[in-house]
Formats: C-alpha cells, sequence, structure tokens
C-alpha cells in the first residue's frame, strides 16, 4: 500500500515541474510592468507594458489550467501501459466529467454556471472552458486517478471481432462515460459541503500562526524519505487548504498589488508562511555541505568538493535537494530530523518577523517572484530574511560538524576504505546480452550509459518487476533483491545514493531520472 501511496505522490511531480518556469515568467511580467520599478515606461498602454502583458498571459497557462494539467499530468507515471493513450483518456474523461457536472447543476438546480463564472462567485470555475463546479486540483487528481484505473484494467480487454474498433482507449472511455455520470451526481452533493470544511480550515490555518508555520515545514522535510511529503505541501501551495486556488496562484495573482503596498506582507498575506520551506533549500544546503566538507580527510577534500558542488548548486538554484538529503540520510537518519528541526525553526523566526511569499521552490523562486518585486516597500523584510537565512547557515554548519565528529558519521570523504565496483559500460551489456548497438543506443548517449550501469546494479532487466520515477528519483520494484549491486555500482552510474526496502528500491539519480528511466525502459524492451 505504501508503494502505491508513494507512486501516487511522485506522479504529482510532473505537472508541478512546469510551475517552476512558468512562475519566473509571470513573475518578471509582474516586475517589468511595475511602474514603481522601471518608471513610466510600464504604464498601461505603452508598448513595453503590452509586450509584458502577452509575455505573462502566455506565463497564466499553467495557473489557469491547473486541474487540468493535474488530471492529465498524473497518467504519465501512474499507468502501466501505454501512457499517452491513458492520458488522452483521462483529458476526454475529466472534460466529460465537468460538462455533466455542470448539465446537472443547470437542470436539477437551476444555475448558470457560465454566468456564475463570469461574475467571479465563489465555488465556480472554468475548466478546461468548461464552466462547473471549483473542485480544484482535487478534483483532476481523483478524476485521473479514477481513470487511470479504469485504462490499466479494460484497455487490453480483446472484444468481438465485429467490436473491434470498440477496443482499447474507446473502451475505457465507453465505461468511463458511465462511471463519470454517478462521479458527477455525487460531486454536485458533496463538493459544496467539502468546500464549506475547506473554507473552516483556511481560517485555521490563518490563526495557527508560528506554530502551525514550524509543523507545516517540519512535516514536509521529514517525510521527504517516504515520498509523503507531496502530500503535505500540496493541499497548500497548489490546492486550497491555505487559500482559494492554493499560494501559487493567489501570491502571483496578487504580487503586484502585495509589491505596491506599504502595509508589512505579514498582514497582507499571512498564509504565505506556508510557503517559507525553499529557505533550508537556499541556507540551509550550503551549511549542510559545508560541514561535510570540513569534516572530510584531507585526502579526500577534493573529490567531496567535486560531489557536492553540483548538488548543492542544484539545491540552491532550482530548489531540489534530494541529492543532498539522501548523501546523508541513510548514512546517518539522525541528521535528517536535525535537518528537518532546523528547516522547521528557519521558517517559523522567519515568519515571527514578517516573512511570508512563495518560497518553496529555488534562488529563482526567490528573485523573481519574491525579492526583486517586494524590495521598494518591503526591503526591510527581504533584508530580514536574507539575514536570519545566513545566521541559520551558519547553525546548520556547527551543528552538523559536531555531530558527524562527535558520532563519527561516515559522511562523504570519511570512509575507511574505498569500495570496489564493477563499471559497466555498453561494451559489457551487448556482450552479456547478444545485442548490437542499436538497442544500447548512440555511442554518445550519456542517458544510455547511466541506464545500462543502473540497470545491471538492479540486477539485470530480468530482476525489474516495476518501473517508475517521481522528481528526483527512480522508483523500481525488484523480484530479488539479493541480486542487487553494493551502493558503489550504483553511484558508477553517476546516482547519488540508493534506498533500499525489501523489493521496493529507490535510485536517487537527479533531475534527469525521465531521461534515465526512459533508457531503462528501452533496454528491459
Amino acid at each position: 500500500m505504501m508503494k502505491k501511496v508513494q507512486r501516487f505522490g511522485g506522479a504529482m511531480m510532473a505537472p508541478v515541474l512546469l510551475f517552476a518556469f512558468t512562475g519566473i515568467v509571470v513573475g518578471l511580467a509582474s516586475v517589468f510592468t511595475n511602474t514603481q520599478v522601471v518608471g513610466k515606461i510600464a504604464e498601461e498602454g505603452t508598448v513595453w507594458y503590452n509586450f509584458w502583458y502577452v509575455i505573462s498571459e502566455g506565463g497564466w497557462t499553467v495557473f489557469r489550467q491547473m486541474p487540468l494539467l493535474f488530471a492529465i499530468g498524473l497518467p504519465i507515471s501512474l499507468a502501466t501501459k501505454t501512457n499517452a493513450r491513458a492520458c488522452l483518456e483521462t483529458f476526454a474523461l475529466y472534460t466529460t466529467f465537468n460538462y455533466f457536472v455542470a448539465a446537472i447543476l443547470k437542470v436539477f438546480y437551476g444555475l448558470d454556471t457560465e454566468k456564475l463564472v463570469e461574475q467571479g462567485v465563489t465555488g465556480y470555475a472554468r475548466i478546461g472552458g468548461v464552466s462547473t463546479l471549483d473542485t480544484s486540483l482535487f478534483g483532476g487528481i481523483l478524476i485521473a486517478a479514477l481513470v487511470v484505473y479504469l485504462h490499466n484494467k479494460y484497455f487490453d480487454k480483446k472484444l468481438p471481432d465485429f467490436l473491434g474498433v470498440f477496443q482499447g482507449s474507446v473502451f475505457v472511455y465507453i465505461v468511463g462515460f458511465v462511471v463519470m455520470l454517478p462521479c458527477a451526481f455525487l460531486t454536485v452533493l458533496i463538493w459544496p459541503k467539502v468546500q464549506m470544511g475547506i473554507g473552516a480550515m483556511q481560517g485555521f490555518m490563518k490563526a495557527s500562526g508560528v506554530f502551525g508555520v514550524w509543523i507545516y515545514t517540519f512535516l514536509e522535510r521529514i517525510l521527504i524519505p517516504t515520498g509523503l511529503h507531496h502530500f503535505v505541501y500540496t493541499p497548500f501551495v497548489f490546492g486550497p487548504a491555505a487559500v482559494p486556488d492554493g499560494i501559487q496562484v493567489y501570491w502571483v495573482q496578487h504580487i503586484k498589488e502585495f509589491a505596491q503596498s506599504t502595509q508589512p506582507l505579514k498582514s497582507l498575506f499571512p498564509q504565505g508562511g506556508f510557503a517559507l520551506h525553499g529557505n533550508s533549500k537556499i541556507f540551509g544546503a550550503p551549511g549542510i555541505a559545508l560541514a561535510m566538507y570540513a569534516t572530510a580527510k584531507s585526502d579526500k577534500k577534493k573529490a567531496v568538493a567535486a560531489l557536492l558542488i553540483p548538488i548543492v548548486f542544484t539545491a540552491v538554484v532550482s530548489g531540489i535537494t534530494e541529492p543532498l538529503e539522501f548523501t546523508f540520510l541513510f548514512i546517518a537518519p539522525a541528521l535528517f530530523a536535525v535537518h528537518a528541526f532546523l528547516a522547521a525553526t528557519m521558517a517559523a523566526t522567519m515568519y515571527t518577523f514578517g516573512v511570508v511569499g512563495n518560497m518553496g521552490g529555488g534562488l529563482l523562486d526567490f528573485l523573481f517572484l519574491n525579492w526583486i518585486p517586494m524590495f521598494k516597500n518591503h526591503s526591510g523584510t527581504v533584508i530580514a530574511q536574507i539575514v536570519i537565512g545566513l545566521i541559520f547557515t551558519a547553525i546548520y554548519f556547527f551543528v552538523f560538524r559536531f555531530l558527524i565528529q562527535k558520532m563519527d558519521l561516515k559522511t562523504p570523504g570519511r570512509e575507511d576504505e574505498d569500495e570496489e565496483m564493477k563499471l559497466y559500460t555498453k561494451a559489457d551489456y551487448r556482450a552479456k546480452h547478444g545485442e548490437g548497438g542499436a538497442a544500447s543506443g548512440s555511442s554518445n548517449d550519456q542517458y544510455m550509459d547511466q541506464a545500462i550501469i543502473i540497470l545491471e546494479a538492479l540486477g539485470g532487466k530480468e530482476n525489474i518487476e516495476e518501473l517508475n520515477n517521481c522528481a528526483t528519483r527512480l522508483r523500481v520494484s525488484v523480484k530479488d533483491e539479493t541480486k542487487l549491486a553494493k551502493d558503489a555500482a550504483f553511484k558508477a552510474g553517476g546516482a547519488h545514493g540508493v534506498v533500499r526496502k525489501g523489493t521496493a528500491i529507490q535510485v536517487i539519480i537527479g533531475l534527469t531520472v525521465p531521461q534515465v528511466r526512459e533508457r531503462i525502459e528501452n533496454l528491459i524492451k
């Protein structure tokens, strides 16, 4: 069951990754259309303003179609066969579901959803061009999960020859069409009550203050090894747990208003405290890395620096911290607990000093969505955040250095001896499996090189039962865990670490994991 939950959480990363770029685009457009930042050239109606207005409208795409993107994105990772067709089926059935909901509201309740959406009535939204109940990303996720289930169950269903035209995706859609009707009726009956509960939760979160921020940030960090952290931040950042439509959308919608106001940001948007977890990526990661470097053996410092610099750069710039965190997580779990504690304490401290915003990502998000737009009228808050962050960088360094030395932890550069490893090549793979060059890909394909090494370390293609990935991890179910190679073999393929739990294996690769997974799938086929 836990494996399925982790897989579901990892699947949500496919649409989430789109927000990194579009958030920066919208943030830049907001800066360049702010007269307080760039002057009269940004006044409405100028060529400059019109240009950036067009750019921002393009950037708004993923924010305005967020439920649809989650619905289409989940089958990429959840479907066990023909993922592209599963995405098509999900789009068609999710749109059908929304049309059913709109029709039920019109026929049985006399509600004109088109007019309600145009009037901006809370609880209604236009999703993929359909004016319907605003089920937020939850509706898209639930319908996608249901359609993927139907796809996995019925896509290969063999029909009589004279009905062959209705096989595959058509049959899935037929079954789904029938299933969507009761789902729509239940949604109309139940969802308004759910919306009332969400409203109450928003009020509670707003009133929870510093303690609520600490608990939220602690859970978001401590659950990373399990993959369940997606279920902590997604309802806040992309869902309605703190504000309607989520902190990400709400912040971007009001960024110019907040930037031009002289009121404290915390009074303008107190819910923004639930998106400060990115500070541990900007300020915590360098402190952790420096502690590892400082405690490494003198003859290994150069190798440790070569390992840590790229993964710290990735953590700071893009906000992806898993390669760094997994570097020490399974060597010393206590350090990860300390990391979660310090991250939560840093966020709570910043919130106490009035820091709020949309800060779940890396440095680019901080610059273009927070610091640059807000600096003119909220420079004190920005400076306070940076000062507090640098203080915590020092705290991270001294605490981690002390614990590594005190507990004699075998972090990178402190190993007793090098572990012998086998570095597989394409030639090894071809010789073993009797396959030609086409099966191994281009000689210049670095992802194929990684895939070959990692596949062999997993015990070969015969040992693979299920293969998936999240943002940075390759998730694998193997048939026999005794066939797995030592961690050093995986690291020879560019992996940052390996998580082993019986036959459930996670290989920490980084942001190139989708490309590596694709090559492994090709090798298996």
